[in-house]
């Protein structure tokens, strides 16, 4: 069986062996689900550009375009522009309209692209000059562009607002102007700091649960302008007590890259669709997993879904923030990109005892789809950081 030598907590290097069965590629349509899914896709660098890598996104728009029809060719949906394509992190407005215009052309190709679009207000920097007026006018720019590209919306969490809010009132303001205003309903996101620093007290409390309060008194006032909301707070307990209370015809996607499974498989009470940064790096396995809930299989979706978690939860850990290290290495493991850099030069954002957990947990979750390959890249990155093979 192959194997390879991997780093351990206590600094030793011991041989690991590879135990799981690689999930063949199977492609699934929208319709073999009983959920909407959408994966959170990433963007590929392109590490040739003569860049300064800090300071100028490269993109490698063939292999960040093919990642998007692999999502579809699974049968899931691509959110776009979000926080694993490093919106904020290294993407910044202007590369990210160009990605928006590139991936609604692709859309355009296919009948079965189902993809929405992150609009904020990020090139807008917070400030104390920034006024509430100022960040509305910075939402309406990027939904407009959004629009007449012909796209969706997905209603980005906004920094500057964050900052300049002086409580709820003008979390409902900003929110009202908008909704009352959006041509297709929208799906709200709300991010939570462990995913950005710079999003805490949003809604205008601290308290999580007043804040809910004021983010449901937003929804109940314009349920029609909404399809749904994604939540990204890893709390199953606060998600699932959100899920009960929004209004009848707006969605919970769940945003919880610790609880998905039985977020997704539900209770009695209802359910969460998805909206996940963690459905770009499982996507096969999410996919087969989704496929058996659709056919009313709980058991065979736990039994391929659940290993994936320890995964997920070990490439979101604190600094959350950092997960798109994790995801871009596994498409590199996967043969998804020819190699691990990325925009900003995120790639640095882990260590290589992360690394190696995270290669032992994808084995086990059958995430890695080609474990010979997966074993030869791995060496690779582990031959730089003076770990021999």
């Amino acid at each position: 069986m192959t194997s390879i030598n991997l780093p351990n907590a206590d600094r030793s290097i011991t041989r690991y062996t590879l135990t799981g069965a690689p999930l063949p590629f199977i492609k699934h349509k929208a319709s073999d689900f009983s959920r909407i899914a959408y994966g959170a896709a990433h963007v590929v660098a392109d590490p040739l550009a003569a860049v300064d890598p800090w300071l100028t996104p490269a993109i490698d728009w063939e292999r960040t375009l093919a990642f998007r029809h692999r999502l579809w060719d699974l049968g899931l949906g691509v959110a776009e522009a979000m926080d694993t394509a490093q919106r904020g992190m290294g993407l910044g407005w202007a590369e990210a309209q160009e990605l928006i215009k590139r991936s609604q052309a692709e859309a355009s190709t296919r009948d079965d692209a189902l993809i929405a679009y992150g609009a904020g207000t990020d090139h807008l920097a917070p400030g104390p000059d920034v006024s509430i007026d100022d960040i509305i006018k910075a939402y309406e720019e990027q939904i407009g562009f959004v629009e007449a590209q012909g796209g969706r919306i997905i209603l980005m969490a906004s920094r500057a607002l964050a900052a300049a809010a002086k409580g709820p009132d003008d979390y409902a303001r900003v929110y009202a102007h908008i909704l009352g205003q959006v041509k297709q309903p929208v799906i709200i996101h709300w991010l939570g700091d462990m995913f950005d620093p710079a999003l805490v007290g949003y809604w205008g409390h601290a308290d999580l649960e007043k804040a809910m309060d004021v983010c449901l008194d937003v929804m109940t006032a314009h349920a029609d302008k909404i399809d749904g909301i994604k939540i990204s707070l890893l709390s199953k307990e606060k998600e699932i007590s959100m899920r009960r209370r929004l209004p009848g015809t707006v969605r919970m996607y769940t945003g919880d890259d610790f609880n998905y499974a039985e977020l997704i498989a539900g209770d009695q009470e209802g359910y969460s669709d998805a909206l996940l940064g963690i459905f770009d790096a499982i996507a096969p396995v999410a996919s087969a997993a989704l496929a058996q809930l659709g056919q009313s299989n709980s058991k065979a979706f736990f039994e391929l879904l659940e290993p994936t978690v320890p995964l997920s939860r070990h490439i979101f850990a604190a600094p959350t923030r950092f997960y798109k290290t994790g995801v871009v290495f596994l498409a590199y493991l996967n043969g998804l990109q020819d190699h691990f850099a990325m925009i900003g030069g995120q790639q640095s954002t882990r260590s290589l005892q992360h690394l190696a957990e995270l290669f032992r947990l994808a084995d086990k979750a059958r995430a890695l789809s080609e474990p010979d390959l997966a074993v030869k890249r791995m060496q690779a990155v582990l031959s730089v950081n003076g770990v021999a093979s």
